[in-house]
């Protein structure tokens, strides 16, 4: 199902465990890591598909989840021509994506990557926040920019840290430091930066098109 321009849509899925780390997963086959993501089917919602991509990708169930927010528009990025099957160029361009933002309610074995017989990774771990985009397939990596950042602000907060940030915010406020703190409820994930820097390239097996 491609639109007008032909891109497919499709959703992209961070999800979170309670110290604000991402699930990163090595695409099987391949040395390429990525978050999950795939195609909405015709009559889906977005949220529908991301539940079943969910599933299918990680093994979990929406019980095993709480989403914390979503992208507000469509994400695109154009797929090269060597990652297209040859009977889908010439019409299909690449993805246009809604990104989740979802934290794990449940525990790290709910979390299946054999939930079906057509797995899409064959390893997974835990990354901080801001991913290391070198590792991601380059065509991907300014999506991947994108949504981070604009879902990082609704990064859940962690108890320790707020208790660190409202002291920090007082040593501020005593001496006449900046304001731009006060009432505010964004913070960085651990290790975040909102530079990432992607400095080498990699490449990746397979047909794009199929996720």
């Amino acid at each position: 199902m491609l639109d007008r321009d032909g891109f497919r849509p499709n959703v992209g899925i961070v999800l979170l465990n309670q110290k604000n780390q991402v699930f990163w997963g090595k695409r099987i086959r391949t040395h390429s890591w990525q978050f999950p993501q795939g195609g909405i089917d015709r009559g889906e919602t977005p949220e529908q598909a991301m539940i079943r991509e969910l599933h299918e990708e990680v093994g979990l169930l929406e019980e095993h989840v709480r989403i914390v927010a979503r992208t507000r528009d469509w994400l695109r990025y154009e797929v090269p021509d060597r990652f297209i099957r040859r009977d889908a160029r010439g019409h299909y361009k690449g993805q246009k994506q809604i990104w989740f933002l979802l934290q794990l309610v449940g525990h790290d074995w709910d979390l299946n990557l054999r939930a079906t017989d057509h797995p899409e990774f064959d390893a997974w771990r835990w990354n901080d926040y801001w991913v290391p985009l070198d590792a991601v397939v380059e065509f991907k990596r300014g999506v991947y920019e994108m949504a981070l950042t604009e879902l990082a602000r609704f990064l859940p907060r962690m108890e320790n840290k707020s208790r660190f940030m409202r002291q920090g915010m007082r040593a501020h406020d005593q001496e006449g430091g900046m304001e731009m703190f006060n009432g505010g409820n964004f913070e960085l994930p651990p290790g975040g930066s909102f530079e990432p820097d992607p400095h080498t390239n990699h490449q990746s097996g397979g047909h794009e098109h199929q996720r």
